[in-house]
């Protein structure tokens, strides 16, 4: 190209170029401005909406939105009907398969041969069998593992016993006594205390470790202390008869003692109250050691507070308490001698036991006519009541039994006896306390009889002349007042002596006697309920306030405890 057309072309160039630039920016900016005009609209539109008109846009939305909520509370519960229904329809099926089923089975019964039946029958009737038997045979092996635990521990007990009586420090023990004692107490586990009731001397104590420094529960035996209780603060009437028990049985104090009725005793505990029941404890040597010359002598143990049925359970079954054999002879000593609790004490030295002194620690403060009222039911015990096994032909005993389950961990069995002889002229006082699954108060009076009955033969014991009836038994034995072939439905111990033997018949006492004391937690089996009947004996005018009946509609009124606590209601149950 010739140098003459190559500017122009050139300038041209660069000019179309310039041109398009110029426009293609025009175009731009038309369209930037035209973008920014379109963003400002909705803004100026939205500032140019009145009040009014947002006002009505707000309630549109909250209406919509409780639109949509209904509509799901809806839904909700369509879900939930199809779910309902569901679910009937399965159970509907499963049912009808159910039928179904049964009725194919019958079917199937019916279709079965009556060979069929009779073999399908028998083979019913030996699985039962076999079922029965293997019953049989687990409760065969409880009973024997039950038996056989029984009677370990009751050896032992005797095991302890023995090695007890080799401990024993007999220095200044009549040996006499010691060695009839001993052989009254055989194989049995226990101890045996005997004294002189009128001196407190101290003849024997035979297994000095459970009679001095071990407290046992005295089970009935605290019966003596609610009776003197009741005399002493006119709760109990001596001519009075009471109707108690399970039938219409009229009972006096004689009968109680002899009988150890507990819903008789239980009245009177309520009615005399915890305060003066702790008082008369006391007043007859519980709770505190009796000062024998033995080292580690326990002094028992009473309870800081009992009431209502607490209060009346104490009063029969001697609960929360504990005495020593050596406390239950001083306080059978006490109700001998008329009223002083003496100090027991052992003669240590032929010249002490020559010049033996008496030490009374003081007067129980109980007049000696109503110490003389519960005697009459200490002799009903041994002659016709709980302690038959303690009659003696040569003395008159009268003393008071007790059986129940001990407070310990291993829980056997507790049988006591407190009493003295002769009764017109007292010579010894004997306390025996048993031990093991077999120990009652009937068996604790048979070591005492025997007891008596050995020493009777010598002629230091025996009974002097002219001092009572050749043959005790035959004056001085009070008459029972009720029916003694109906004795056991008002004797708790009775009754539960025979529920026991009938067990012991039936290999089976030591699981009874462990479920029923699991039941009551007392006096052996449970006690009968204390009925209210209408057939009452009536007061003499002018008697003093007396144990009553319970009225047909409400409790006894309670008696007046010389304003040192409130007065107790009593309990219509034992």
């Amino acid at each position: 190209m010739t140098p003459r057309y190559r500017f122009p072309r050139l300038v041209a160039f660069a000019v179309s170029a310039i041109l398009l630039f110029a426009v293609s920016s025009a175009q731009a900016a038309a369209k930037g401005a035209k973008a920014a005009k379109a963003a400002k609209k909705p803004v100026a539109k939205a500032a140019a909406k009145t009040p009014a008109k947002r006002g009505r846009e707000a309630a549109s939305t909250r209406k919509e939105s409780r639109s949509s909520k209904r509509e799901r509370a809806a839904d909700a519960r369509r879900g939930k009907n199809e779910r309902d229904s569901k679910a009937e329809r399965r159970g509907k099926r499963g049912r009808d398969e159910e039928r179904a089923s049964a009725k194919q089975s019958g079917n199937d019964a019916r279709k079965m041969s009556r060979r069929e039946r009779m073999a399908e029958a028998r083979r019913e009737a030996e699985r039962r069998r076999r079922e029965a038997a293997e019953r049989a045979r687990q409760i065969a092996i409880a009973r024997a593992a039950a038996l056989a635990r029984q009677r370990a521990f009751d050896q032992s007990l005797r095991d302890e016993t023995a090695a007890n009586l080799l401990k024993d420090e007999t220095t200044g023990e009549d040996l006499e006594v010691r060695s009839a004692a001993v052989a009254a107490l055989g194989n049995n586990a226990g101890t045996v205390v005997v004294m002189n009731p009128k001196t407190g001397q101290v003849y024997t104590v035979v297994n000095q470790d459970w009679a001095l420094r071990r407290g046992f529960k005295p089970c009935s035996t605290v019966k003596l202390v609610t009776g003197l209780a009741g005399l002493n603060e006119h709760v109990i009437d001596p001519v009075q008869t009471v109707n108690i028990g399970t039938g219409s049985f009229s009972l006096d104090l004689t009968d109680s003692l002899a009988l150890s009725n507990n819903g008789y005793f239980q009245r009177v505990g309520g009615q005399v109250g915890f305060s003066k029941m702790m008082e008369y404890a006391r007043k007859l040597g519980l709770g505190e050691p009796t000062g024998i010359n033995h080292p580690f002598e326990s002094p028992g143990r009473l309870p800081v507070y009992k009431d209502g049925f607490a209060l009346n359970r104490m009063s029969s079954h001697g609960d929360d308490i504990e005495v020593t054999a050596i406390q239950l002879a001083r306080m059978a000593s006490a109700i001998a001698n008329g009223g002083k609790l003496l100090i027991p004490h052992l003669p240590r030295t032929p010249e002490e036991n020559v010049r033996f002194k008496r030490e009374v620690k003081r007067e129980v403060g109980i007049p000696e006519d109503n110490l003389r009222r519960v005697v009459p039911g200490m002799i009903g015990a041994v002659t016709y009541g709980t302690a038959r096994r303690a009659q003696a032909p040569l003395m008159t005993v009268a003393g008071k039994t007790g059986s129940c389950i001990e407070q310990s961990q291993q829980r056997p069995w507790l049988g006591l006896f407190t009493s003295y002889a002769p009764v017109h002229d007292p010579q010894l006082a004997v306390a025996v306390i048993l031990r093991g699954s077999h120990a009652r108060g009937k068996y604790a009076s048979a070591v005492a009889g025997d007891v008596y009955r050995r020493l009777s033969q010598i002629a230091r014991f025996a009974p002097r002349p002219g001092s009572q009836p050749a043959l005790a038994n035959d004056m001085l034995a009070p008459r029972p007042k009720i029916d003694l072939r109906k004795a056991a439905e008002v004797s708790d111990e009775e009754r539960e002596d025979e529920a026991v033997e009938a067990n012991e018949a039936a290999k089976d006492v030591f699981v009874v006697s462990e479920a029923a004391e699991g039941a009551s937690g007392s006096q052996g089996t449970q006690q009968p309920a204390l009925q209210k009947t209408a057939k009452t004996s009536e007061r003499p005018a002018g008697a003093s306030p007396s144990l009553a009946p319970a009225p047909s509609t409400q409790s006894p009124a309670p008696k007046s405890n010389g304003g040192s606590e409130r007065p107790r209601r009593v309990s219509d149950r034992p």
